[in-house]
């Protein structure tokens, strides 16, 4: 199978959020007509530095917390309104609501139809 670049660009959004949001990112992104994603449950920390815990009368060190990472891709032109809709309903405006990240897609490929491109996804 030959596999052709696209003539459009598309983008991977890859998005980590803290778990309770995801379904108003999921609702959020579906408003748009993004319905495809992948969802991950991942461990992570950034500035947060994890928790501090008591167990069994010791305290112990939560360096991992735990979050989901939601993986896209979309057209240029949803790019922007895509990245906006997670700003939005992701956010909480306190430490861990987590970070998008964008990078280029050459080219997206359907394996039931042999689709290539935007039409794959």
């Amino acid at each position: 199978m030959k596999i052709y670049r696209s003539i459009k660009n598309m983008k991977k959004i890859e998005t980590i959020i803290k778990p309770f949001k995801l379904e108003e990112v999921k609702d959020a992104l579906a408003a748009l007509g993004i319905e495809g994603m992948t969802v991950t449950e991942v461990k992570g920390f950034g500035r947060q530095k994890g928790h501090t815990e008591i167990y069994r009368g010791s305290e112990y060190t939560v360096d991992f917390l735990p979050k989901i990472k939601i993986d896209l891709v979309v057209a240029d032109e949803m790019l922007e309104p895509a990245c906006a809709a997670i700003v939005k309903s992701a956010k909480t405006g306190k430490i861990g609501d987590g970070k998008i990240f964008v990078l280029p897609v050459e080219d997206a490929i359907r394996i039931r139809t042999e689709e290539t491109g935007e039409k794959a996804i």
